[in-house]
């Protein structure tokens, strides 16, 4: 039976809200970084090579991400859940033998999947860009087997960083994998687009993996030395005892395991449709495609930062029981998270053609995706970070069955729509499976647990981001037109609108709990 859930009004920031604003607002801060970089990449490739080469290159390290999120075994969600629990109950011995469990295998399947990528040939490029077998997939299997040095690696170093996290420690997610490795990016491809070769640039994407790797490597010994000691907190006094590792092991993997084809379905699901569309319709269309969803990607980053803050606290507070604060956080995150990301997805409804130009000539063919894609994220940042709870609730197996009815969902509308419509097949394929995933997860989170998103603080973000960033552009492009000074001088007046409302409402969206500077933090009081 679900345990019933407070429903009273907000009180003044509880520890767990506060450690939330410390760490979200962190992630946030190194999740603009990487969106920046990111969104920053696909400029760099997209001017630098010509569509086919561009579609190549996003064909070629969607492949290799997809292949990575296999290998991974769903561990680094299976990691911040074990240790934050086991830190919570005060089972300090079992942390070294859970780092084992996680490590060992995937580390191997990496090394499998790397061997695969370097088996990839011609034959089998012309199928994934629907080609004829010609010299340019070449430069495809050259990209492919490039990368391929780099995906044992990457690996075992996403699992790492998660391990961190499970520590209560955001310093390797923030620091590393949000702005190091992503402006290591950039930097080198950069230079990189300067002999504009894809295959180069291949090289230059993925080459920042082994810096990252060796610190986020130096950060968790020390964390975990640390906590053996009882630093920290989340343990008990006296010397840990042995944990039985089989026991570590079963149970480990019996939450792991459907979190594994999740994580797999999930990545497939984000990925999985650039590859389609370059073996449906060639690697031209893959380009505009991947151009067309970099500001979705750029909303979903923030969306991911404030999970992943949210993750390891979410987790101590369901292995307790305390449903009523678990609550109480999944409804402040989700109304931070409203704050973030509607804004972008309002701004890509009303300015698609002016943002779109920024990848050069051609790309505004990729308007109606993003206006898709966008209505799509407006309903699943106002469900919450729902795949997260319902897992840390220990319902893996349910966010199983809901990831592949999701990916089933898309696989299904792709390879119907994608061959007569193309990219814009691709796009309702994307939007159905998001829909279809936020929607029934929020449902099975209400049923299994009493827990909702929507509290005053979520309707009230919602309400203001709606007002600023939807009706006082749109309105500004009805009656003026959409030139790039109308929508960029619409967009600028609804943000300042957008920042006074945010102040008005500062109390109800519990901004105070942010970590600001002391002056800052007196004029939100």
């Amino acid at each position: 039976m679900s345990q019933a859930v407070s429903q009273t009004p907000s009180q003044p920031g509880t520890a767990a809200t506060r450690k939330l604003a410390r760490h979200g607002s962190a992630n946030l801060a190194g999740a603009l970084v990487t969106a920046i970089a990111g969104f920053a990449t696909v400029v760099v490739v997209t001017r630098a090579v010509g569509k086919a080469e561009a579609g190549a290159f996003f064909s070629a390290t969607s492949l290799f991400l997809i292949l990575c999120s296999i290998a991974r075994l769903g561990t680094p969600t299976g990691v911040v859940w074990a240790l934050a629990r086991y830190r919570a109950l005060g089972q300090r011995e079992r942390i070294v033998p859970v780092l084992r469990t996680s490590l060992v295998p995937i580390a191997v399947l990496g090394v499998v999947a790397g061997i695969v990528m370097l088996l990839m040939d011609p034959r089998s490029a012309a199928v994934l860009l629907r080609t004829d077998g010609s010299a340019g997939d070449a430069g495809f299997v050259s990209m492919v087997r490039a990368l391929a040095l780099f995906v044992p690696v990457a690996v075992v170093y996403d699992t790492l960083t998660a391990a961190t996290r499970g520590f209560g420690n955001m310093r390797a997610t923030v620091l590393v994998e949000r702005v190091g490795r992503p402006a290591g990016q950039l930097a080198l491809l950069g230079a990189a687009a300067l002999g504009s070769s894809a295959v180069w640039l291949t090289a230059a994407w993925a080459l920042p993996y082994l810096p990252a790797f060796a610190v986020t490597v130096a950060m968790l010994v020390r964390l975990v030395r640390r906590d053996e000691h009882g630093i920290d907190g989340g343990g008990i006094d006296g010397e840990p005892v042995a944990a039985p590792a089989e026991s570590v092991r079963r149970e480990f993997w019996r939450f792991t395991a459907p979190r594994s084809l999740a994580t797999v379905a999930q990545m497939a699901s984000q990925r999985l449709d650039i590859v389609l569309v370059g073996a449906l319709r060639g690697p031209i269309e893959a380009a505009l495609y991947t151009a067309a969803t970099r500001f979705l990607v750029v909303g979903q980053t923030a969306g991911l930062a404030l999970s992943m803050s949210a993750q390891p606290l979410l987790g101590s507070l369901l292995a307790r029981d305390d449903h009523a604060e678990a609550n109480r956080v999944y409804r402040t995150a989700t109304a931070w998270l409203v704050i973030v990301t509607w804004p972008l997805y309002l701004a890509m409804l009303v300015g698609g053609p002016v943002l779109l130009s920024i990848f050069g000539s051609g790309y505004e063919a990729g308007l109606p995706v993003m206006a898709i894609l966008s209505l799509s994220m407006l309903v699943a940042t106002a469900c919450g970070m729902v795949d997260m709870v319902l897992t840390m609730a220990g319902k893996t197996t349910w966010n199983l069955a809901n990831t592949l009815l999701a990916l089933g969902v898309q696989i299904g509308l792709d390879l119907l729509l994608i061959p007569d419509h193309g990219i814009l097949g691709a796009a309702w394929g994307w939007a159905a499976a998001i829909v279809v995933r936020n929607v029934v997860a929020l449902v099975q989170i209400g049923v299994s647990t009493g827990m909702n998103p929507f509290g005053r603080a979520t309707l009230v973000a919602g309400a203001l981001a709606a007002g600023c960033f939807g009706a006082v552009p749109g309105l500004a492009r009805w009656a003026l037109g959409g030139s790039v000074a109308v929508v960029f001088g619409s967009l600028v007046l609804g943000g300042l609108a957008y920042l006074g409302a945010l102040y008005g409402a500062r109390h109800v969206l519990e901004l105070r709990q942010l970590p600001l500077p002391r002056k800052l933090r007196r004029l939100l009081k």
